[in-house]
């Protein structure tokens, strides 16, 4: 008796043979809801987003996802199938995260950090010591978002707060202290037409900003901004007062602290890493110049930037 029939054979003609990146696809598909939002988690192009998923869809011969006009919806089918390939995800970052533990120090290194601490602190610090990582590629991610180190997102990350995530590593690596900063002259005029400058609506409950709120009273916020490198800059111009951090302003001739009041606000900064990669040579060196770059920088520790 023939087994199949000449619709089941052209079907089977049909099928791609399954590929499974595809699943790393149709997964953050599913956990954003849109080609866009997957596209940005991925770093590709919405259109492979659709085309590796339209391509699972065809080696397993059924539909994951209904096509809406704002979003992708999971069919039955595709519901049915997630959690099998959030497993599958798991076990495949397990895997590269044991792989890192056996390296060499040679490879790449893959660091998250907020974005003015890693483009003004970080980025000119780690080139003076690029003798002592020479055979590591190091990239480097500004970021504001956590991200996620068990999904192999990064394989370190300084925060600007303890993680609470499970099964992370983490340690304090330094105390980050803020001051009021204007530019040279500003502080001339009545203290009671000093006009600041500020983080926006989304940021406005962190402490530096409810602090310097309160410095202000009734005097007017002329600019808000959720980029830190934003105000810096107009601060440096003469647009008004704004806190900063001391490693991103004690050393900047533009500008001058103003001593008095002194911001008592003091944040730790946090090293964080996945156990599995911490026995990673490369890992473990680039953490250490972390620390280390960290420790020795003056600016960091509150009081010393009035000498």
């Amino acid at each position: 008796m023939q087994k199949n029939t000449d619709g089941d054979a052209a079907r089977a003609a049909g099928k791609r043979a399954l590929q499974w990146d595809d699943i790393r696809y149709f997964l953050e598909l599913a956990r954003t809801g849109s080609l866009s939002g997957a596209a940005r988690r991925l770093r590709v192009e919405h259109s492979t987003v659709a085309r590796r998923v339209e391509a699972l869809e065809q080696s397993l011969g059924i539909r994951l996802f209904d096509r809406l006009p704002k979003a992708w919806s999971l069919t039955a089918e595709g519901e049915t199938l997630v959690a099998q390939a959030g497993r599958l995800d798991d076990e495949a970052q397990a895997f590269s995260r044991v792989a890192l533990g056996v390296s060499s120090l040679q490879g790449t290194v893959r660091l998250s950090a907020p974005p003015a601490f890693a483009g003004h602190f970080l980025a000119p610090r780690l080139a003076a010591m690029r003798g002592r990582w020479q055979n590591i590629d190091l990239e480097v991610i500004g970021e504001t978002r956590d991200a996620n180190l068990a999904r192999g997102e990064a394989d370190l990350a300084i925060r600007m707060s303890r993680p609470t995530a499970a099964g992370l590593v983490a340690r304090a690596i330094a105390d980050m202290g803020y001051g009021l900063y204007a530019a040279h002259g500003y502080t001339r005029r009545p203290a009671d037409a000093w006009e600041f400058l500020g983080y926006d609506d989304s940021l406005d409950q962190v402490p530096q900003q409810r602090w310097l709120a309160e410095v202000a009273g009734h005097r007017r916020f002329v600019f808000r901004s959720n980029d830190l490198t934003a105000l810096l800059n107009a601060t440096r111009v003469g647009l008004g007062i704004a806190v900063l951090p001391h490693f991103l302003a004690a050393n900047d001739d533009a500008l001058a602290w103003v001593p008095d009041p002194v911001c008592p606000t003091v944040r730790k900064l946090w090293l964080v890493m996945h156990p599995d990669v911490k026995r990673s040579p490369r890992v473990r060196l680039i953490a250490d110049l972390l620390a280390e770059v960290v420790v020795e920088a003056q600016g960091l520790i509150p009081g010393n930037v009035a000498g």
